[in-house]
């Protein structure tokens, strides 16, 4: 009896106190253990799906070019705005967003650099470098160089260029058609070709001159003696371009261009021995470094003495510097309580002396691109928390965010040091920035690594959190990824599917492409927890039930018309085997964004919903009704244009289309 007594205490109390912990069910996360984290997550993911209580990121959509737009106020696509944001969310992005992103990234590309393209509004009429990209487009319209400040002395977008490899880049590892491949390979080659002729052969780093950096044009270069600016060496641009690297020799080998995999590897090679002419020995690294020897960026120095943050969150997310650097650029980071005053990362402290302008007005401290917040850098900070797993830091952010979220006051940049919004006399505010610490909550739980072979998952998982079920599907190629963890510590076990896999080490689990299923269902188990029940979505493609009211109010009065339509054309699609392709899923978020604006009605009728104050809650409405209008017109205006395609899919999705209206049309 003794003995039993013993095996009992020793077995039978932790699987009690298991028992006993609180458990937490979301719409796309559930699990067991720290509920606060759970909810954060699931709030996370609901703000990239309509939503009745958030802002969310179909609200963004614009017919003009069927795609993401920055904001109401910002009628164009910008690459340092979406950086942080899109790089997050593209494994979990589905269509129709997926194609909605390659639509807005298409500006950039479509329109890139190439020594005879006139970009610019005149009298610049600036004409870039062949594989420039830029600093945002829109149809017709590109600004090849950073577009405020003093446009006449900046530099091409250099940095932006890298970022737009990097989103491009990734966005294709993790589609794997070969086709966009294909298609986007050569002009991913032209940018690397464009950045590698501003290298140095003597010490392997990068030149560019005013606004050349991403968080631009904080960045005035090399002030010269005679008052003019000219080039310095950029490390964002050394480390971005190493992230771009990583993913575009990754490309190559999926092509099977083995020659230019092997030339690439060099270049990554020489562009990380570069990187110990702007390491401090602390560890971090410098903003830029003058052709005369000037460091900018040493942190306490006489002059040019703040932190310069993005170089140092990005090579650490990006994993261009290895764990022990990486924990001591943190541990500097964490030293400087400045850098987060309002548990938002900042760009630098303190303030910038070393910008063209004078820090006042919008250059003041704290404002804009001298220390205000940005949201595309705090999605690569938390990226970088995770990675580290200082869980915490990520916490802090994303309760920030929620306050800003819960009042639809989502903008970009935030002013005075993180705290208050930029445009405060809207309404509401919204902008695609501010999606990306969401975004990046997410992908930190299991990082992501996309590689030509294959996709290898690095669980971060909270050691607060013992059990967790992630509620949708991650992308790899055709295949469809939904993943679990039970316990925590190192991986000791993984099943997929019921089945044991064995492709794991302590910290990460690979999944080769052809080896994976095509619905894979992954349990990793941590800390030699046993596999438990999980409670695994079932995938389905179905529209959602609508419940109008008879009749629906005359603000509403043009819904259920359109929800009929998109009823009919999806059940064609759904008939024809076509309910898994693009145009079924933008009459799904159509569909799911009419549904939303009725759930919202109801939700405030009964009082189960806060209204917002005065003037905002008129405003959220009317956004909540307008995107359910524009996805209904954007995908008229789309299907429109396929019906003399050469395509016979398309024409055929054209002619289900118009037989909804035109029952009889052949």
């Amino acid at each position: 009896m003794w003995l039993i007594a013993v095996i009992l205490l020793v077995t039978g109390l932790p699987r009690l106190a298991a028992a006993h912990e609180p458990r937490f069910e979301g719409k796309f996360f559930s699990g067991s253990g720290d509920v606060d984290y759970l909810r954060l997550l699931d709030f996370s993911r609901r703000l990239f799906a309509p939503d009745p209580q958030f802002q969310n990121l179909a609200m963004l959509y614009t017919t003009n070019w069927n795609g993401l737009v920055e904001g109401p106020t910002w009628n164009a696509w910008w690459i340092q705005n979406s950086y942080g944001t899109t790089y997050a969310a593209l494994p979990f992005c589905q269509e129709p967003f997926v194609t909605f992103l390659q639509n807005a990234q298409d500006l950039w590309f479509d329109q890139m650099g190439d020594g005879k393209r006139v970009g610019a509004p005149p009298p610049m009429d600036w004409v870039a470098p062949d594989g420039a990209l830029c600093d945002a487009a829109r149809p017709g319209w590109i600004v090849y160089r950073q577009g405020d400040g003093r446009i006449q002395i900046h530099d091409w977008a250099l940095e932006f260029t890298a970022a737009g490899v990097v989103m491009q880049a990734e966005l294709l590892l993790i589609s794997r058609d070969p086709a966009a491949i294909a298609r986007y390979l050569p002009r991913l080659e032209r940018c690397a070709r464009f950045i590698e002729s501003r290298r140095h052969p003597a010490n392997n780093l990068f030149l560019a001159g005013p606004a050349g950096n991403l968080l631009a044009p904080s960045y005035a270069g090399w002030k010269r003696s005679d008052g003019t600016y000219g080039k310095a060496y950029l490390t964002g641009l050394s480390i971005t371009y190493i992230a771009a690297l990583d993913r575009l020799i990754e490309l190559e080998k999926m092509a099977g261009r083995t020659a230019q995999a092997d030339l690439y590897t060099r270049c990554r090679a020489t562009a990380r021995e570069g990187l110990a002419r702007v390491t401090t020995d602390e560890g971090y690294f410098i903003r830029s470094l003058d052709p005369d020897g000037v460091k900018h960026g040493v942190y306490g120095a006489p002059v040019h003495g703040y932190f310069e943050t993005s170089p140092n969150q990005d090579a650490i997310a990006f994993r261009v510097v290895d764990d022990a650097q990486a924990e001591r650029i943190y541990q500097k980071i964490a030293s400087i309580p400045g850098l987060r005053p309002y548990d938002f990362i900042l760009p630098n402290y303190p303030s910038y002396d070393d910008m063209y302008e004078k820090p006042e007005g919008l250059w003041a401290f704290g404002t804009w691109v001298n220390g205000g917040h940005w949201s595309t850098c705090e999605a690569r900070m938390i990226l970088g928390y995770y990675r580290l797993s200082h869980f915490e830091d990520a916490r802090r952010s994303l309760r920030r965010l929620h306050g800003f979220a819960e009042r639809f006051r989502m903008d970009n940049p935030l002013v005075k040091f993180g705290s208050a919004v930029y445009q405060p006399n809207e309404p509401i505010n919204l902008c695609y920035d501010t999606f990306g610490p969401a975004a990046a909550f997410i992908r930190g739980l299991f990082e992501y690594q996309y590689r030509a072979d294959g996709l290898t998952l690095v669980p971060h998982i909270p050691p607060s959190i013992t059990e967790l079920e992630q509620r949708f599907p991650i992308r790899f190629g055709k295949k469809r990824l939904y993943l679990a963890t039970v316990g925590t510590g190192p991986v000791t076990g993984v099943r997929i599917n019921h089945r044991r896999w064995d492709r794991y080490d302590k910290q990460s689990v690979f999944l080769p492409y052809a080896a994976t299923p095509d619905t894979a269902r992954i349990e990793i188990l941590l800390g030699n927890a046993a596999p438990k029940r999980v409670r695994w979505p079932m995938p389905s493609h179905r529209p959602p039930r609508l419940r109008f009211h008879r009749p629906p109010p005359s603000t509403l009065a043009d819904l259920p018309a359109a929800a009929a339509r998109l009823k009919a054309f999806y059940h064609r699609l759904e008939a024809a085997g076509l309910d898994d392709g693009y145009e079924a899923a933008h009459a799904r978020l159509a569909l799911e964004a009419i549904a939303t604006v009725l759930d919202r009605r109801r939700l405030l009728q009964a009082g189960r919903l806060a209204p917002l104050p005065g003037p905002t809650e008129a405003a959220a409405d009317q956004a909540y009704h307008s995107t359910a209008v524009n996805l209904c017109v954007g995908l008229d205006q789309t299907i429109g244009t396929y019906e003399l395609s050469n395509d016979p899919r398309q024409r055929a999705v054209f002619r289900m289309w118009w037989q909804t209206v035109a029952p009889d049309l052949p």
